[in-house]
């Protein structure tokens, strides 16, 4: 079969313990859009940043989300979860059948407050910039040592990735019986 039609469960998978992702097109198939298929781990917070280049599509398969795309009035450095534009937008609770478009220059988010995990089809315009950009961050991911933030900001600049708010992955306590 060629790699033009992918059926559920294939295509490339990158699993770490802060991400899943399962590549669907790419720009090696000649797509200019790269669509993955993500899985979120419960508490994983992408942290708010914006692209200068790229614009991205979100949609919610399975789960629920907070989402959050606009200028706040006041940008924070520590936590986006609070922000406000001057319309009055906050963050959403978003669930299966939401979507968000992000255009360039534009701060946003999503962080994972269940303890689901979250399924949705990530789009991401041009083609391969954040198919690198998730090779890249689960091989630091999948080290087993702790993750260097400082090395994750480098990274991240390389790929068009503007950080605000740090990106966190506090997943939610086990229970111990």
């Amino acid at each position: 079969m060629s790699d033009l039609i992918v059926l559920p469960g294939q295509g490339r998978k990158l699993v770490t313990k802060a991400q899943e992702v399962t590549f669907k097109a790419t720009g090696a198939q000649g797509s200019s859009v790269s669509v993955f298929e993500v899985v979120v781990p419960p508490g994983f917070d992408t942290g708010a940043h914006f692209h200068e280049r790229s614009q991205e599509f979100f949609y919610i398969l399975e789960g629920e989300l907070e989402l959050m795309a606009f200028e706040p009035a006041e940008r924070t450095d520590d936590d986006w979860l609070d922000w406000e534009s001057a319309d009055g937008d906050r963050l959403v609770r978003a669930s299966a059948g939401s979507t968000m478009f992000v255009p360039p220059n534009t701060p946003h988010a999503f962080r994972n407050a269940t303890d689901q995990p979250v399924r949705m089809l990530f789009q991401c315009f041009p083609s391969p910039e954040h198919e690198l950009y998730f090779e890249e961050i689960a091989d630091i991911w999948s080290t087993g040592r702790s993750v260097d933030p400082e090395a994750v900001e480098r990274m991240r600049s390389r790929y068009d990735v503007k950080q605000i708010t740090p990106m966190r992955f506090q997943p939610p306590a086990e229970e111990t019986t």
